[in-house]
């Protein structure tokens, strides 16, 4: 299995840098995070993904404890499972199929001869 951006570093080196540098960990966290948004496949899932870890972001930031940061993103987790729109409620109560679209006829709006481009 090929190694992966998230396995370049064990959690003993996370840890190691984080104490002996935390502003150099800062870094190395964000440059990570935008390694794997920016492996999502479409550019709705890392708009997303960016709109995601700005909320992650914002709660580290008005927590006052690495451990109150912990258990308001463990928060904003389960609401997104449990809560209003959540998943569970989805899988509950699915929107309905959309239906496939019918087929047009194109119509051409020229008459079939073309003019001559003007180049000056």
């Amino acid at each position: 299995m090929a190694q992966t951006v998230l396995s370049e570093m064990g959690f003993d080196a996370w840890v190691a840098l984080a104490s002996a540098d935390p502003e150099a960990f800062e870094t190395r966290r964000k440059q990570l995070i935008d390694q794997v948004i920016q492996k999502a496949s479409r550019p709705e899932q890392r708009h997303r993904l960016r709109c995601l870890q700005w909320r992650i972001d914002m709660e580290r930031r008005r927590a006052r404890t690495p451990m109150a940061a912990c258990l308001r993103i463990y928060r904003m987790m389960w609401d997104s499972v449990l809560g209003e729109h959540g998943m569970v409620e989805t899988f509950q109560n699915p929107p309905p199929a959309r239906k496939p679209r019918g087929s047009a006829q194109v119509i051409s709006l020229h008459s079939g001869r073309t003019r001559p481009c003007r180049t000056s």
